[in-house]
């Protein structure tokens, strides 16, 4: 097993990685920014290095400054977490040419999955399922609306090298088609460097699931289940359960055989995520219930994901322990031929910001107290005392809980949403307490527009 591990992150995530890393008795190295310096992550890990400012690009963004972090400590390998240098295959690469263990998907399969038009063609001709868009670039506004028309619309309009829910815009004719292209390509110029932009079908009402898949040393790959994310604001997520109340015994063995052709495709180790939209089938006059009959691929996160821990409770693993021991060449702790859920379990993303609008809301921590009780868990980034920052993401922790049935899990969540004491900076607790109230989500059968429906 790897003996010390450099974490190139930080929060919650950081902490997450650094709990297993003790618990297997690896030397946990944090490093981090001099605005993160007093965090929990910090000093948990047994070593800490401080990498420049608050500025993420002079920071958890500095190549340079975190390889010389991993040679001063004597790291033998990086957890690059999510975000940041996680899916940046460069820095893959020179983190193996330094001769470090790089936990995580090879720089190749980064590469080829990090662009969403050649991820598009490469999953079409595995033989997994992908919307109808164009298999090139559109190279101009022209090429654009040619596209679109036939396609037909309403269409979406993505950045090709984009990621995160960012860089994305809904055409519904030709007028908004060509407000939207010159946005979202100024957009991905100016945030990735590339001005790609894909057209693609838009499905006005779709959910938003996902299966988490893990390679293994020994080339396999396992599809740990699916998990439902359409609980969405802007197209950044919210709220994540396993298994998907929309998921059929039928699909999901559709569903998984897909996302493991999808690893499969790209000789892919390590853990994963394939993201799909699920199309809902129409109803008879008496009403059918939820469920889908269409899946599409849409694409696929090469790191660990936000959500992973709502696997971790279905399929009793540690996602982060397996990523370990896929890069030391090890086996993993399960049998991949037994593989089985148990159970139901929700996360709801904690974040500093309001619980109407959702706009960030940094400030100073003053209480901070975590729910705890059966079935209850938290990944937290801070304590009472510590600061959000207007320098990084909204998220504070994640509150997860699992329980027999999606019921008994919706009610632990409501138990445990109120019992969390947070106060000091704006936070979107109460936007929880409503959801898990709200009969659309109680009945599963909901789909990406709950928010905006409920605001």
């Amino acid at each position: 097993m790897i003996e010390s591990l450099l974490v190139a992150n930080r929060g919650e995530i950081a902490r997450r990685i650094i709990r297993t890393a003790k618990r297997l008795g690896i030397r946990a190295i944090a490093v981090h920014s001099e605005a993160d310096a007093g965090l929990p992550f910090v000093t948990e890990a047994d070593e800490a290095v401080c990498v420049g400012p608050a500025n993420p690009a002079q920071s958890y963004r500095n190549v340079e400054a975190i390889l010389a972090a991993a040679r001063s400590t004597g790291a033998q390998a990086i957890h690059p977490g999510y975000g940041f240098l996680s899916e940046n295959a460069d820095f893959a690469r020179t983190v193996e040419a330094s001769g470090l263990i790089w936990v995580g998907p090879g720089p190749d399969a980064i590469t080829a999955m990090g662009d969403k038009i050649n991820a598009r063609n490469l999953m079409a001709a595995a033989g997994v399922p992908v919307a109808p868009g164009t298999t090139d670039p559109a190279a101009d506004l022209a090429a654009a609306v040619t596209a679109a028309g036939e396609i037909g619309y309403p269409v979406m309009v993505k950045a090709a090298a984009g990621g995160g829910g960012m860089g994305m815009g809904v055409a519904t004719d030709e007028t908004a088609l060509r407000t939207e292209y010159d946005k979202v390509r100024s957009f991905a110029e100016r945030m990735f460097g590339d001005g790609s932009v894909l057209i693609e079908r838009y499905f006005p009402r779709v959910r938003h699931v996902e299966v988490q898949i893990l390679g293994l040393a020994d080339g396999r790959v396992v599809a740990l289940g699916e998990r439902e994310c359409s609980v969405q604001r802007r197209n950044q997520k919210l709220v994540e359960e396993s298994p998907s109340p929309a998921v059929s015994p039928e699909l999901r063995e559709r569903f998984l055989a897909a996302a493991v052709r999808a690893g499969e495709a790209v000789g892919y180790r390590n853990a994963g995520t394939v993201e799909c939209l699920l199309v809902p089938r129409q109803r008879d006059v008496a009403g059918d219930g939820p469920g889908s009959e269409e899946f599409f691929f849409l694409e696929m996160n090469t790191r660990l994901q936000v959500e992973h821990p709502v696997t971790e409770l279905v399929y009793g693993v540690d996602l982060v322990e397996e990523q370990l021991r896929v890069a030391a060449g090890l086996a993993p702790t399960f049998d991949p031929d037994a593989l089985a859920p148990r159970g139901h379990a929700i996360e709801l993303r904690i974040n500093a910001e309001d619980p109407k609008r959702f706009l960030p809301g940094p400030g100073a921590i003053k209480t901070w107290v975590e729910p705890t009780g059966e079935g209850v868990r938290v990944d937290s980034g801070y304590a009472a005392g510590n600061t959000v920052t207007p320098f990084y993401d909204s998220l504070m922790a994640k509150l997860i809980v699992g329980g027999a049935t999606r019921a008994e899990a919706v009610e632990r969540a409501k138990a445990a949403v109120a019992a969390f004491d947070l106060t000091g900076p704006k936070c979107n607790l109460p936007f929880f307490a409503e959801l898990l109230e709200n009969e659309e989500f109680l009945s599963g059968d909901y789909d990406t527009g709950i928010v905006s429906r409920m605001r």
